[in-house]
């Protein structure tokens, strides 16, 4: 499985549209939330009683690549950039907000 196109809608979110024509919608404010990189995990333990409130720059998308045959990468407007999205990953993230 791997995107043919990737797109930021007016919602804000992402949609995917996969080589086996499904399609997965995710909002950037659960995608941000959910960065998978070592910052973010450790970050994220901190606020286990607490919750962190994203807005502005840190739920807008700066740019999106593809990385190899397994992942995106997506740079975040406030320049936050170390997350690595496997396509998996970012299937999974659209099943839980349905």
């Amino acid at each position: 499985m791997r995107p043919v196109k990737i797109e930021v809608t007016e919602s804000p979110s992402l949609k995917i549209l996969w080589n086996d024509e499904t399609v997965s919608e995710i909002s950037l404010i659960e995608l941000r939330k959910n960065c998978p990189c070592a910052v973010c995990a450790t970050e994220e333990e901190g606020f286990s009683h607490s919750y962190k409130v994203y807005r502005g720059d840190e739920v807008e998308i700066a740019d999106i690549s593809v990385v190899g045959s397994y992942a995106v990468s997506i740079a975040w407007k406030d320049g936050h950039n170390t997350g690595l999205y496997e396509f998996k990953y970012l299937k999974d993230l659209a099943e839980k907000e349905k």
